[in-house]
């Protein structure tokens, strides 16, 4: 059945109308952490970029991923959500100061390429947030096997590329990640809503999930257009 974009269903949708009560609160607990997130790593890469704190690295990285360890190891109950949300409030700045070299070199070829990639990337986000909203089944959740085996292709194209330095590939492995991770909005979103129904409701979590996709997209939006530029400067 096709997704019905109706007046009556974004009416809905907007106000999870569409939705059993517990799974509306969960949504609003998600996009709340998601909006915390966003501003954290919007603090760490201002930091990074114009104030030289915590120029983004191996480091950076490394810390990132134990903190995302400390927040999946520190069981979701009421007494661990200050706690819980400190660690990924820290997790999102950290984020943010692992773009500072992608935005350092974007802004050196064209500033304006950062806030038109954040831009775009909101559309996508939202446009594919909503269309696995309004979906009337699960059916984006048979994209998860898809979606695995994608991930693997762009790891074995990555390796390859390693040795022979192709730009065709290197191009074709950018538009295939961002094709996946727009896809990976739609399987996330409908998988946070169908987890919830079933009892999982650490909605601090689900958050990270949708928080990763929105830095991918951003990144390899950043990356294409700042690709664009560098061509158009060349034939210029």
């Amino acid at each position: 059945m096709a997704t019905d974009f109706s007046p009556e269903n974004i009416r809905k949708l907007l106000e999870f109308g569409n939705l059993e009560k517990p799974v509306q609160k969960h949504l609003k607990n998600v996009y709340s952490c998601l909006a915390i997130s966003m501003m954290s790593a919007a603090v760490g890469a201002y930091l990074t970029v114009f104030m030289g704190i915590m120029q983004g690295g191996f480091l950076t990285c490394i810390i990132s991923l134990g903190l995302l360890f400390w927040l999946f190891s520190t069981p979701h109950n009421r007494e661990n959500v200050p706690k819980r949300l400190g660690i990924m409030g820290a997790f999102a700045l950290f984020t943010g100061f692992s773009l500072g070299p992608i935005l350092n070199a974007v802004m050196y070829i064209d500033s304006s390429i950062v806030p038109t990639a954040f831009l775009g990337t909101c559309v996508i986000f939202i446009c594919f947030s909503v269309c696995s909203l309004l979906s009337p089944n699960r059916k984006w959740l048979y994209l998860g096997g898809s979606l695995f085996s994608g991930l693997s292709i762009l790891l074995l194209l990555g390796l390859l590329n390693l040795f022979i330095g192709s730009q065709l590939i290197f191009e074709l492995r950018l538009y295939l990640g961002l094709g996946i991770m727009c896809a990976f909005v739609l399987y996330d979103t409908q998988l946070i809503v169908e987890k919830c129904r079933r009892g999982d409701e650490d909605f601090i979590w689900h958050s990270i999930d949708l928080f990763i996709d929105f830095i991918q997209i951003f990144q390899k939006l950043m990356i294409i257009l700042a690709n664009k530029e560098n061509k158009k400067k060349r034939r210029d």
